[in-house]
């Protein structure tokens, strides 16, 4: 069965740690103001008032075409990865979501990009794992193209 991915531990430590993002900048640290500010570590979102980081995220292990950059939020400071079975926090809200997969070289696989209901979002990843090009899925903004996580396997 598939399951959700966040973000590293030890890169999100880097983060945390003022380590520098995919631009190579500083995250900006601000305040988060609650509701929209989804950590891509913890897979909840960051409460009102606390401490929450900015950045660029390169979501593939090395810069090329298919290598797309974006904008992500993290929690500030140490926070608990997601890690299970049930649908995180931030993937509960909107009513869908670009899922799209890719190959073990990192690039999309086409055919694979679609926009899905949230209800239906696991049952599509499994459908496109049937493809034996697909090594891992990324679960996207289907409003604004940000990653928010990724599927594997299992």
């Amino acid at each position: 069965m598939p399951r959700i991915t966040a973000l590293p531990t030890d890169l999100v430590r880097q983060l945390q740690n003022g380590g520098s993002d995919a631009h190579g900048q500083i995250p900006e640290r601000v305040v988060a103001e609650g509701g929209a500010n989804p950590c891509r570590h913890c897979l909840r979102y960051i409460p009102e008032g606390a401490g929450m980081l900015i950045l660029a995220l390169r979501p593939f292990p090395a810069a090329q075409p298919y290598a797309e950059t974006g904008p992500i939020f993290l929690c500030a400071t140490s926070c608990s990865r997601h890690d299970g079975p049930e649908l995180p926090e931030i993937l509960q809200d909107s009513p869908d979501y670009l899922i799209k997969g890719y190959n073990t070289e990192d690039r999309i696989v086409y055919g694979t990009g679609l926009v899905v209901p949230q209800d239906a979002m696991m049952q599509q990843a499994a459908t496109i794992f049937d493809d034996p090009r697909v090594d891992y899925i990324h679960i996207r903004s289907s409003r604004n193209n940000c990653y928010q996580a990724r599927i594997d396997k299992s």
